[in-house]
């Protein structure tokens, strides 16, 4: 059977399932989806999010280690490669991560920056002139907070 639409009840209380819901067939219920490239859990918890976003760089990164190019280059390649993948529709989902989850996503930019300049602390960026992801996250969900409605 071929489903084209799904259902996902949130909520953070656990009560019981309302009745199927038929449209020419069974809607799947699912407890995540993926809606344009960000997965959401009816639980408004973002660890299946955070699972693949640190998944798709962990190959970013063997790749920037084995790039054997130069430092302008690695940084240039983790601004455009590595870093817009950590930072997708952040307005969305970064008030609601965890400490531990922010760390995680944190830890892959320090990776990057290992590799980039080994011999550099991370807390060193401002040689690189790179933020870190918590500062941008947090300016980006700024930004889009006072941003002004479209006109209807």
């Amino acid at each position: 059977m071929f489903v084209l639409t799904k259902k996902m009840f949130i909520s953070r209380i656990s009560k019981d399932p309302p009745p199927p819901v038929t449209l020419s067939g069974i809607v799947e219920t699912v407890t995540t989806l993926k809606l344009l490239g960000v997965y959401i859990s009816n639980d408004l918890k973002w660890t299946q999010h955070m699972q693949v976003t640190l998944a798709k760089n962990a190959s970013k990164l063997k790749q920037l280690k084995l790039a054997g190019v130069g430092v302008d280059e690695l940084l240039c390649f983790h601004c455009s490669v590595i870093r817009p993948v950590l930072e997708y529709a952040c307005p969305v989902w970064h008030s609601s991560l965890t400490v531990a989850q922010s760390k995680l996503l944190e830890s892959v930019q320090k990776r990057a920056m290992k590799i980039i300049f080994p011999d550099i602390d991370y807390k060193s960026l401002i040689m690189a002139r790179i933020d870190t992801l918590q500062e941008r996250q947090e300016a980006s969900y700024q930004l889009y907070l006072l941003s002004p409605l479209p006109n209807s």
